[in-house]
């Protein structure tokens, strides 16, 4: 830890203190149930359907607003949320021709505007993101749908509440890729003008929350749906209002002055505090890493194995844990070794200097004659705890085996940007690896998304050009691969390689810390990177 100590005092006498802005937007709570969320991002996610922000902005403005054919059930803390039925009750493939999906769409949802949810709505919103000469479709949300749609081959309405789609060959994960597709009015397009903009300006789903407000920067505030289809999930609050408030330390200080009632990812060394002065604490294992993505082209020094082997040597995971307060643990992979995706593999990610110094030396370099590195990083956003310290103290650690780490830090959004147009982009030349916490929920979303090399950027987020002829068999073979239990198997190959190959350098699993007032009730804290706000009541 005396690395970690020199860090903490160097960092101690360059830290400014973050303010809460004077514009914080208040209320008499008394007269309303009203409660109001500081989130990490540093403005709203966009509300057209397809929110951007990643997984926050599906939790703040995908969840809430909107409604996918699937869903994940987040009523529960002790078990990871499996796949529920959404705008979908059922869906099945054909045995014959596992091509072929079948949805049977519920029946008397409305959207928020009282137009029907039908099978013909689901085709209007499958062409906004597919068929480009649709006058709906959207380049925006076609970007913000990770091109989990690319493997489609057609769509059509059966009949009104049946939806039938064809994809391009076997997948069996399909239906989790559709957990992050979402859908909009098609009639309330039509009312707004036609128009994108001024659809986000005034949204409707047929999520349990309607918009009363946008306002880019400062809030995005939200009413129930009384008439929301799934009774369980009627709002209970009067309102939601949706803060932008990237700083920890300012998150912190409003929850602290009760300007907020709850705060996503507080500083983690106002913890204690917090806890002290009455506020609840939530905390808890979920299916997500702090990681680099590493640029695995020729360009880049990273292309060899044993400088990525390097890299996830010289980090000092230990030190980062206690950086955050204790609010994470140490990632040895993707997944924790109590995964069945874990597998058996050979390289053991742990801190070790010589042995990184080793493989540099194998490599070419040193601490004389270091491997210089551009990774792009936030300041904030999707709940990435203290990414300035964490990243500035494995810039650090980095140092000391052969490493020189230069960082180019952007707004959350421009981050995403950037690495779905992947490391050969004009715009990332020279960039060796992008910091960007990733969900590890399902197999498709959490990896072969981001390893097949069929998904190299821009056909999907396999930001580094991982080329990998083991990985892409097994992605292959548990696309086709129906059976939980031997998917699972496959997964777990599939994960083993990705670790012995090192494609990132891997961190941190965080504990999905958040903060709330002691009035907050009714929260479950899920094992997922998404939360459902309906369930909240205020005492």
């Amino acid at each position: 830890m005396g690395q970690l100590r020199k860090f903490c005092a160097k960092a101690a006498k360059t830290a400014a203190v973050a303010a809460v802005s004077a514009g914080l937007w208040t209320m008499n709570a008394q007269a309303e149930d009203v409660l109001r969320v500081a989130m990490t991002m540093s403005d709203i996610p966009t509300t057209n359907g397809q929110p951007n922000g990643g997984a926050e902005g599906h939790r703040f403005a995908g969840i809430t607003i909107f409604d996918s054919l699937i869903a994940w059930d987040l009523t529960s803390v002790n078990r990871p949320s499996p796949l529920v039925g959404g705008l979908a009750e059922s869906w099945s493939t054909n045995p014959d021709d596992r091509r072929v999906w079948t949805f049977n769409l519920r029946k008397g949802v409305k959207f928020h505007d009282g137009s029907d949810w039908n099978a013909q709505a689901a085709v209007w919103n499958f062409d906004k993101i597919l068929k480009k000469d649709a006058p709906q479709y959207d380049e925006r949300q076609a970007g913000q749908s990770y091109g989990v749609l690319n493997g489609v081959e057609s769509y059509r309405a059966v009949d009104d509440h049946t939806l039938e789609v064809v994809t391009k060959s076997p997948d069996a994960l399909f239906p989790y890729g559709l957990t992050v597709i979402f859908f909009a009015s098609p009639a309330h397009w039509d009312a707004v003008g036609a128009d994108w903009d001024a659809f986000s300006a005034d949204p409707s789903g047929t999520g349990p929350w309607k918009v009363k407000d946008v306002v880019a920067r400062e809030r995005l505030e939200l009413l129930p749906n009384p008439d929301y289809w799934d009774a369980a999930r009627r709002p209970k609050l009067d309102r939601l209002v949706l803060l932008p408030i990237p700083d920890a330390s300012a998150r912190t200080a409003a929850l602290l002055s009760g300007q907020v009632d709850w705060i996503e990812a507080p500083a983690p060394d106002s913890v204690e505090r917090i806890a002290d002065s009455g506020f609840t604490v939530t905390k808890g294992p979920y299916p997500h890493v702090w990681p680099w993505m590493l640029n695995t082209t020729e360009e880049s020094p990273l292309h060899d194995v044993r400088v990525r082997q390097a890299l996830n040597l010289g980090v000092d995971r230990a030190g980062i844990v206690e950086l955050v307060g204790g609010l994470g643990y140490p990632a040895v992979g993707a997944v924790g070794p109590e995964s069945p995706w874990f597998g058996k593999p050979e390289f053991d990610i742990r801190y070790d200097p010589d042995a990184a110094r080793a493989l540099m030396a194998e490599a070419g370099y040193s601490t004389e004659n270091p491997a210089e590195l551009d990774v792009i990083i936030s300041a904030s956003g999707s709940g990435q705890m203290l990414p300035l310290p964490m990243n500035e103290y494995i810039q650090q650690t980095l140092s000391e085996v052969g490493f020189k780490v230069n960082f180019e830090v952007l707004e959350w959004n421009a981050l995403r940007a950037r690495r779905n147009a992947g490391a050969k982009a004009d715009e990332n030349k020279g960039v060796d690896g992008i910091n960007s916490s990733w969900v590890t929920t399902d197999p498709f979303f959490g990896f072969i998304l981001m390893l097949d090399s069929s998904f190299a950027a821009p056909n999907g987020i396999n930001f580094g050009h991982v080329n990998d002829p083991v990985i892409d068999e097994l992605s292959e073979q548990i696309g086709v691969t129906f059976d939980p239990a031997e998917q699972d198997k496959l997964m777990a190959k599939l994960h083993a390689r990705f670790v012995d190959q090192a494609y990132w350098l891997f961190v941190v699993h965080d504990a999905n810390p958040r903060a709330m007032a002691a009035n907050v009730k009714g929260f479950v804290s899920a094992q997922s990177w998404l939360q459902d706000l309906a369930t909240v009541s205020l005492d």
